[in-house]
């Protein structure tokens, strides 16, 4: 025969009637173990898109337009934003507007991952017009028009997403920054394409060209392939090596004579002489004038009058179509000044950039 169950000395409630209460809180022993949140970096170096002449095929790619502007991290603090460029230095000042939306998101803590730009008319970011909007080279003015499209969540609320793949870091940004929005910060959406298809449509747009990236891949920096661009438009940075004056051209600037690296030296890659407006090429003709030099960087075998040769230290953003079988740029045109502090670097060619 079974016994039936021992009473309890001690019933869970003496008094039914009586409140629930908490077993009194312990002072916590230094030496336990506890579950600790991701400190907040001070700088991730940025996953980098690799240049393929055709989109990537497969299931794992997500496509986006290709925004032509300033790559950014922003970094959301209880103690305040800081904007940095992809060089690492801080450009908080300059982009209030962006500054004044991250510190309004919904959360505690972040690392967003984006594009500064500033929209023509037709909707389309132009660097030119975000160069103006900043003061062109080595300018300080402020840029309120200018806006984040947010692409990428680095951090968030004291956790590293960096070693999350992408799907999910999309779909935690997206629940930040919601797509369709019209501030200061808004969301580079994914686009439901095939690759081919979107890039023929954004060509056709006039857009720069597109991004694929592997919905699988974690985020890390420099450029491992996990992301690819596929560009319309061909463009760089080249070194101004000197300009051809012209009494009829805007500030005497008939053309900038440019150059790129090959094989550790510089070597010239042709001229410019379409794209900067009036108060760019006064702004230019005053930069060059203080970099004169009696001979040139490079060889240079081109047979115009008027030259003069300049230090390369000044780095112009250009756009062209393709390269020409003697090493030239094909239908160069300019967009502007890049800043040292974004990292400008001298386009790099291989041997089989123009022969």
């Amino acid at each position: 025969m079974t016994k039936p169950p021992r009473k309890p000395s001690q019933p869970l409630l003496r008094d039914a009637d009586a409140p629930l209460r908490s077993q009194p809180r312990r002072r916590r022993d230094p030496d336990q173990s506890q579950l600790l949140l991701d400190p907040m970096p001070a700088r991730i170096d940025p996953c980098l898109a690799l240049l393929k002449p055709r989109p990537p095929k497969g299931r794992q790619w997500a496509f986006e337009v290709k925004w032509d502007g300033y790559r950014l991290a922003v970094y959301i603090e209880p103690k305040g934003v800081r904007i940095l460029t992809r060089g690492g230095h801080d450009w908080t000042d300059r982009f209030p507007a962006i500054a004044a939306q991250a510190k309004r998101l919904p959360l505690s803590t972040a690392i967003l991952d984006g594009e500064a730009v500033v929209f023509d008319e037709l909707g389309r970011s132009d660097f030119g017009r975000l160069q103006q909007s900043l003061g062109g080279k080595g300018g300080k003015r402020t840029s309120w028009e200018s806006v984040l499209m947010a692409f990428d969540l680095l951090y968030l609320d004291g956790h590293d997403l960096t070693g999350t793949e992408l799907t999910a870091r999309r779909h935690l940004l997206e629940g930040i920054v919601p797509p369709g929005g019209e501030e200061a910060i808004r969301l580079s959406e994914e686009i439901e394409a095939d690759g081919d298809t979107l890039f023929r449509i954004a060509c056709e747009h006039g857009l720069e060209g597109i991004i694929a990236k592997d919905r699988n891949s974690t985020y890390r920096g420099g450029r491992g392939g996990e992301w690819q661009k596929i560009k319309c438009i061909q463009s760089g940075g080249f070194a101004i090596v000197g300009y051809q004056r012209s009494s009829s051209a805007f500030g005497n600037v008939g053309a900038l004579l440019l150059a790129a690296r090959k094989e550790g030296q510089l070597v010239y890659v042709g001229s410019v002489g379409t794209g900067f407006k009036a108060n760019q090429a006064l702004e230019l003709r005053a930069a060059m004038d203080k970099l004169k030099v009696t001979a040139p960087a490079v060889k240079y075998s081109g047979g115009r009058k008027n030259l003069i040769w300049t230090r390369p230290k000044l780095v112009a953003e250009i756009e062209y179509r393709a390269w020409t079988h003697d090493g030239k740029l094909r239908h160069p045109s300019y967009k502007g000044l890049r800043d040292e502090q974004d990292n400008a670097a001298i386009s790099r060619i291989a041997d089989g950039d123009g022969g």
